[in-house]
């Protein structure tokens, strides 16, 4: 069976080609790039960590589509690429710095410990998927509004944010909701591609709808919407 790799590497002319490689039918992705490296191409360059789904390191794009190495079975002719919206380093490493410093834009930990807060079992439900995120930068990947906005916060940074907001031992909700008010909330095109790739079955999309929800709650307004201006009905 046969799958192609798209390449790059600064020092290459032409930096980025696409190669294809045999590989055997059954393996994981994850494997037929360790079988390649091993036997045919020791400069093959990816990511790769636990090889059980869960450390999000080995993410890369399968036919256009976010995907875990690890967890995927390729087929005949699939076409692997490095994951969007971020610089590539080599092959199929990003450079994932840009993406982890809107975790802190959107100061996305606990701000203000509210010690009387008792969290009831379904309270800690609400937030529990949030808290399965892997960081696997698929969603990041995925979204549409980084190709025109590269300030914008992504689907991670805010579906966090929003796991803090709804978290009761949060004394300070409000410092979230300031915090993803530009290019943050409002920028979202709600198009749902980051629920659509989440290997954690997290719901970005969702999360930042109920952020819009606490947005307005606090007196905050979609700036977009605004532009259009206010009529008034005279009785």
């Amino acid at each position: 069976m046969k799958i192609s790799i798209k390449r790059y590497h600064a020092t290459r002319q032409p930096p980025s080609i696409t190669q294809s490689f045999e590989i055997e039918e059954g393996v994981t992705l994850l494997e037929a790039l360790q079988s390649i490296k091993a036997r045919e191409d020791a400069t093959l360059t990816f990511r790769a960590g636990c090889r059980s789904g869960v450390c999000g390191s080995c993410a890369v794009r399968v036919n256009g589509r976010e995907v875990l190495a690890c967890a995927y079975k390729p087929k005949e002719g699939d076409l692997v690429e490095p994951l969007r919206n971020e610089a590539v380093v080599k092959d199929l490493v990003v450079d994932q710095k840009e993406a982890f410093a809107t975790l802190p834009r959107a100061r996305a930990w606990l701000q203000a410990y509210d010690e009387a807060a008792v969290v009831t079992p379904e309270e800690e439900k609400r937030t529990e998927i949030q808290s399965d995120c892997i960081l696997c930068h698929s969603c990041y990947s995925a979204c549409p509004v980084l190709e025109t906005l590269p300030e914008f916060l992504g689907p991670f940074a805010l579906t966090r944010a929003w796991r803090y907001v709804a978290d009761p031992r949060e004394a300070d909700p409000k410092s979230h909701i300031d915090a993803v008010q530009h290019a943050g909330v409002w920028d979202c095109t709600l198009c749902g591609e980051c629920t659509a790739v989440c290997p954690q079955g997290i719901d970005p999309k969702g999360d930042i709808t109920l952020l819009r929800t606490k947005s307005a709650q606090y007196g905050y307004l979609d700036p977009n919407m605004q532009s259009f201006g206010s009529f008034g009905l005279d009785f």
